[in-house]
């Protein structure tokens, strides 16, 4: 199966030395015809994507169920399963798993992406965002762990089949697991093996498909929010377009390299950077007690204790020791057990620069244009809220700055410590 895989679809390199390739036609129709879903859904913006994702959330539950009812009844199911949960309480001090996890967390919730802010936004102002948080969160560790348990009771059984008790020898790391360990699993099946192959690759097409949307309106938001004169179908086409360009950069014999690549030096770094950044400054600079007084004139509720420490302290340093870490222990990107040669590397320190630097430039645009006479008056500007900072509703706004700000202003000029301990526990 891993060679059929690689040879009659991906027709996979040994290595990128001598370029990438040209992209399989047959995948190229594929990504047209992801796109053009994608389109065709996001077209009309929310009125869209709202009706279709009661099918796009709902129809991979029902996959699921069905492949996770066959699995537990195949012999050497459970035996994977058990790998799957089974705890290797060594591993549990080890900074590569922690940052593995975080970005796992950060895709599979799609922080920092915008994605939640993007969705947010469509929401009233008193709209209970404690109980959604909840509610997603919840949600998204029990589909985490069902299709865990369907994945890996099914890896059990080939590992029967083929008369091993080391699951983790037929067990692919990165995509393929889902695209040549779970197929050469489903492919073992005694009955149907067709019917369930159609409905995981099925179910993966949903799921990407889904996930998808999310990241594009996103994007089709940010630029008609800048430019509104920009029609959504226009944007949205724009933006299908410029995306199906640069998927066929990984359709091509050496895509899975530049997936690779793209996905640690533009995901993941940037992604964990950033947060970082959001963490500190919205704890920090913006303030957590700021921050929970938001809270609590939107929901009417006070912030505990718990999380005024995470936003301030633990979360922050957890995040900020385990990317000291990745970078004192970096070592050499390889896909396949091949080092990639020096040409990808500088493609990949290009594309961190551009998405991190965004930050240090932005932030010196905003000094600049804050109409502050003095460079300090500058500094001090961007880094407070605007007067037309609060509610979109003006009564609502009126009703924010007499109670927050009047709240908030006579501890500005108190001591650092006592600042920070203002700022921790209100």
């Amino acid at each position: 199966m891993v060679m059929v895989d690689c040879k009659e679809v991906l027709h996979e390199l040994p290595n990128i030395e001598d370029g990438i390739g040209l992209p399989n036609w047959e995948l190229v129709l594929g990504l047209f015809l992801a796109w053009a879903c994608v389109f065709f859904i996001i077209r009309r913006g929310v009125k869209s994507s709202g009706k279709a994702s009661y099918f796009l959330a709902i129809f991979p539950y029902i996959v699921m169920g069905v492949l996770l009812v066959r699995a537990v009844t195949l012999p050497g199911s459970i035996d994977g399963i058990y790998y799957f949960i089974r705890p290797q309480w060594g591993k549990i001090l080890d900074p590569k798993v922690w940052y593995a996890a975080v970005t796992q967390c950060f895709y599979s919730l799609s922080v920092c992406f915008g994605n939640i802010i993007m969705y947010a936004s469509f929401n009233k102002f008193g709209h209970n965002v404690h109980r959604d948080a909840v509610i997603v969160t919840s949600l998204d560790t029990v589909t985490s762990l069902l299709a865990g348990f369907t994945i890996f009771g099914i890896l059990g059984h080939l590992a029967h089949e083929i008369g091993t008790d080391d699951i983790g020898t037929v067990v692919k790391g990165g995509a393929g697991l889902a695209f040549i360990s779970y197929p050469d699993a489903i492919a073992k099946f005694k009955s149907l093996p067709q019917i369930f192959s159609v409905l995981f690759f099925l179910m993966l097409f949903v799921l990407g498909i889904g996930s998808n949307i999310a990241m594009t309106s996103c994007s089709v938001t940010a630029i008609r929010d800048r430019f509104p004169n920009f029609k959504q179908w226009q944007c949205s086409l724009l933006i299908a377009v410029v995306s199906f360009m640069i998927g066929l950069l990984y359709i091509t014999p050496g895509g899975q390299y530049m997936l690779t690549l793209v996905d640690f030096f533009g995901a993941s770094m940037i992604a964990l950077v950033l947060g970082i950044a959001e963490l500190y400054t919205v704890g920090w600079i913006y303030g957590t007690d700021r921050l929970c007084k938001d809270i609590e004139f939107m929901l009417g509720r006070k912030v505990g204790l718990y999380w005024r420490l995470c936003w301030s302290i633990i979360t922050p340093l957890i995040m900020t020791t385990i990317l000291v870490y990745f970078y004192a222990t970096y070592e050499p990107l390889t896909y396949n057990n091949v080092i990639y040669p020096s040409w990808a590397y500088s493609i990949g320190w290009m594309i961190t620069a551009f998405g991190i630097l965004q930050l240090p430039i932005w932030m010196i645009v905003a000094i600049i244009r804050d109409p502050g006479k003095t460079v300090g008056a500058k500094i001090r500007g961007a880094f407070t809220p605007k007067k037309n900072w609060g509610p979109m509703d003006p009564l609502l706004r009126e009703q924010y700055h007499k109670e927050i700000e009047n709240d908030l202003t006579p501890r500005r000029g108190q001591g650092v410590w006592a600042a920070i301990k203002q700022n921790i526990f209100g």
